[in-house]
């Protein structure tokens, strides 16, 4: 599992130590804006993570207190849902998309990013009470980190 080092006591060096790796931003971002949340989807993204990056992430995203495992109702495997911490992440999700639209002149996302244009803290506050309803149902069958790998 990728280690997470805190270099030193400044703000922005803890954030990165934390957010500085693009595959836990992506994962964060599948799950909060696509939808996304078993493995196999998340491998299905259009940015290609190989297998074993993928479960390093997942499980230290998981470790950290970003996402929570559960079981999916009737299949033997795994989902995974934005925990708490995770949750509090969306304000820089959505700042990072903005900015990339941006810079990139894209159409992705466009009824999004026109949405947080008009009313950034409605969307914002939306995304959050969303994950974290999603959250508060999934807690009670909430899959501990040493109970099942990915």
């Amino acid at each position: 599992m990728k280690k997470i080092k805190k270099r030193s006591a400044c703000p922005i060096s803890f954030s990165l130590d934390f957010l500085g790796d693009k595959w836990t931003l992506l994962i964060v971002r599948d799950i909060l804006l696509n939808n996304k949340n078993t493995f196999g989807e998340f491998l299905q993204s259009a940015e290609g993570i190989a297998t074993n990056v993928l479960t390093d992430r997942l499980k230290m995203l998981e470790t950290e207190g970003f996402i929570m495992k559960y079981p999916v109702p009737g299949k033997a495997r795994v989902a995974y849902c934005l925990a708490e911490r995770g949750i509090a992440l969306i304000p820089i999700i959505m700042e990072m998309a903005i900015w990339g639209v941006s810079e990139n002149n894209t159409e992705i996302k466009k009824e999004l990013t026109a949405a947080l244009k008009n009313d950034k803290e409605a969307v914002l506050s939306g995304l959050a009470k969303k994950h974290l309803a999603m959250y508060e149902q999934r807690k009670e069958s909430r899959i501990e980190p040493d109970q099942v790998n990915v």
